[in-house]
C-alpha cells in the first residue's frame, strides 16, 4: 500500500479523536436516561422506594450513606428499595465518592441533570418516598438526625412495620 494516500487518512483520524468529547454514558443510553429511570422505577412497583438524588460535593450526602444501606438491610423483606440518582456530570467524582461511602443499593447515573430536573429539586440531598402503588407520597430536602428519624417512621408507616 502507498503509504502517501494513508498519510491524509491517518491524520483526519487522529485529529478527530483530539476534538472528540469525552462521555461516560453511551450516547442512546444518555438519549434514554428518562426512559431507563422510569422503566427501573416500573421494575419496583408494589415495593416501597426511597429515591435519592446527591452529589459527590455533598456534605449531608456522605452521612445519608450509612443510614441507607442501614435501612436497606433492615426492610429489605418487608418490600422497601433504596434508589439513588446521582447528578455529577463527571461520573468519575461519584465513583471517587462511592470508593469512600459504599452504596449496597442501586446507583443511577444522571450527569445531564434530566431525573433532576422532572423531579424539580430544591437542594442536596433530595428524596422521595414512592409507595407501592408508585404513587409520590413524601418529599424532602437535606439529611439530619431529626429528619432521618422521620423518613424512618415514614417508610415503617408505609411497609405496616410496627416500631
Amino acid at each position: 500500500m502507498n503509504t502517501r494516500k494513508l498519510m491524509p487518512l491517518l491524520f483526519s483520524f487522529l485529529t478527530s479523536l483530539c476534538f472528540t468529547t469525552v462521555s461516560f454514558a453511551e450516547p442512546t443510553a444518555q438519549i434514554n436516561v428518562l426512559q431507563n429511570f422510569d422503566k427501573l422505577i416500573a421494575a419496583h412497583k408494589g415495593q416501597v422506594i426511597y429515591l435519592d438524588f446527591w452529589a459527590s460535593w455533598c456534605g449531608p450526602c456522605r452521612k445519608s450513606f450509612p443510614w441507607m444501606n442501614e435501612i436497606q438491610a433492615q426492610y429489605k423483606q418487608q418490600g422497601l428499595i433504596i434508589i439513588s440518582v446521582n447528578v455529577d456530570n463527571n461520573k468519575a467524582l461519584a465513583e471517587e465518592f462511592l470508593a469512600e461511602v459504599p452504596a449496597n443499593f442501586t446507583v443511577f447515573y444522571d450527569p445531564k441533570g434530566k431525573v433532576a430536573r422532572k423531579f424539580k429539586l430544591k437542594g442536596m440531598p433530595s428524596s422521595y418516598i414512592i409507595d407501592r402503588s408508585g404513587k409520590v407520597v413524601s418529599a424532602h430536602v437535606g439529611f439530619t438526625e431529626s429528619k432521618k428519624e422521620k423518613y424512618q417512621q415514614e417508610l415503617a408507616a408505609l411497609l405496616n412495620v410496627i416500631e
